[in-house]
This record gives structure tokens, C-alpha cells and sequence, in this order.
């Protein structure tokens, strides 16, 4: 390993002291209620298009596919790392791990070359998380992503969060569920939005929720984190979920 790939590594190194926050608010979590949950981010894939920019990055799974799975081998090692300090320090019930693999119409590899790069890395990471207490992956993918699904299932991926209406997600639901649940239908283009309104809000939580029905689906925005651009798109979503759930329950 080269000075700057130890150089990379080092920033994983925190005195113990640097945990104390987490580990008390890992502690104060009511395990009966909640999960615990550890987010991580960038991925893999991300990781190696920051590292070398999108463009090259891409040419270099064709161009230097052996290089590119060296840095991937790298990268996975240091997420293993970083995997267990997390598994250590904060005992979490649930990852939410973020790596966006397509644009909103297409996955950035086909299939074959996406497992052939890393479907073994994140079998490592996410077997690991599972190994060492950890119950749930919940993985972000806000794109188009429904060709590596049975990919993210032997991955060990429990929830594939973020999925965009692009995914055909009551088709997923229908296919897969029960090997993976699905979290997402709504899209922020869609609903987070300057002209937004509560009519619209509602319109689309109605459809995620009754095209997709009970079991193996969670609704919510794609981009998956617990704000919106403009005020009062999530509470407003949240509040619409909320409605739909004791609607169809």
C-alpha cells in the first residue's frame, strides 16, 4: 500500500475521546422503539467517481478494470475499517449506507459489469454489518436502479431506499418482496418543489401507497433524509404517510 493510500486509511484513526458523543446518543436510543442507525456515505461507486472525476472514473471500468478493482479492494478495506469501529463503539441495530449506482433512467453499468465490480465488495461490507449485530441495511439508491436489484439482494440488502417512480416499484414489490422491501415512490422532482401544494402531496402519497399496498414498502421522498427544499413539503408528506398507514391498516 502506497504512503497516500496509508495517508487515506489514517483518517479512521479517532482517539477514543472522539466517540463519546456518539456512543451516548447510540445509548439514549429506546431499542424497543427505534433503531439505532448508523448512516455511512459516499459508497463505493461514488467514492471512485469523486477520486477520478465521473467521466474517467466510467472509461476506467473499461480502460483499467484491474486498476479499478484494486481501488475498489482499497476502498472496501477501508470501510471495513470504518465498519468496525461502528460495530464496535456504537452497537447500531441498522446502516442506512449511501451509494447512488444510475440517473433517473438508467443504472450507470449494466448489470453483468456492476456484479462483476462490486457485488463481492458490498457482500464483504454488508456481511460484516451482519456478522456484528447489525440487523437491518437499509442502502440509498435515489435512481434508476431495478436492473441491480437481485445484485442488491445477494449483497444482503434489506431495504433498497430511495427507489424513483422510474423503478416501476409496484413491479419490484410484486417480484422481489419478500427478499427486499422497497422504500421510496415518491420523487422530490415530483413533490419537493417551489409551486408544491398539499393537493399534489397528497395525489402522490395516495398512489405510492395503494399502487404498491401493505407489505414490503415504505413510503417516503427518495432522497431519504428527514427535510425538504421548501418548507413544509416533508411535515406535509410525513403527515399524508401517516394518514395512508392508519387508512389501509
Amino acid at each position: 500500500m502506497d504512503e497516500n493510500l496509508l495517508l487515506f486509511h489514517q483518517f479512521l484513526d479517532f482517539p477514543e475521546s472522539e466517540w463519546e458523543d456518539a456512543i451516548k446518543a447510540a445509548e439514549a436510543v429506546d431499542r424497543k422503539e427505534t433503531f439505532a442507525t448508523a448512516f455511512v456515505a459516499p459508497g463505493l461507486f461514488e467514492q471512485c467517481h469523486h477520486l477520478q472525476g465521473m467521466i474517467q472514473c466510467l472509461e476506467n471500468f473499461y480502460e483499467e478494470p484491474e486498476a479499478t478493482k484494486d481501488l475498489i479492494a482499497y476502498l472496501t478495506d477501508y470501510e471495513l475499517r470504518y465498519a468496525a469501529d461502528i460495530c464496535s463503539h456504537l452497537k447500531v441495530d441498522a446502516i442506512f449506507h449511501h451509494d447512488d449506482w444510475g440517473s433517473h433512467t438508467s443504472s450507470f453499468l449494466s448489470p453483468d459489469m456492476f456484479e462483476e465490480f462490486f457485488l463481492e465488495p458490498y457482500q464483504k461490507i454488508y456481511g460484516y454489518y451482519k456478522q456484528h449485530g447489525v440487523e437491518i441495511i437499509v442502502h440509498h439508491c435515489d435512481s434508476y436502479a431495478a436492473n441491480l436489484v437481485p445484485a442488491m439482494i445477494e449483497m444482503g440488502i434489506d431495504v433498497f431506499q430511495g427507489c424513483v417512480t422510474t423503478n416501476d416499484v409496484p413491479a419490484l414489490v410484486k417480484k422481489y418482496g419478500g427478499k427486499i422491501s422497497f422504500m421510496g415512490d415518491l420523487d422530490n422532482g415530483v413533490i419537493d418543489r417551489e409551486d408544491w401544494t398539499p393537493e399534489l402531496v397528497r395525489k402522490e402519497v395516495e398512489r405510492a401507497c395503494k399502487t404498491n399496498g401493505k407489505l414490503y414498502f415504505i413510503p417516503c421522498l427518495t432522497h431519504g433524509l428527514s427535510f425538504s427544499t421548501y418548507p413544509g413539503v416533508y411535515e406535509k408528506t410525513s403527515e399524508e404517510i401517516d394518514r395512508m398507514s392508519k387508512e389501509m391498516f
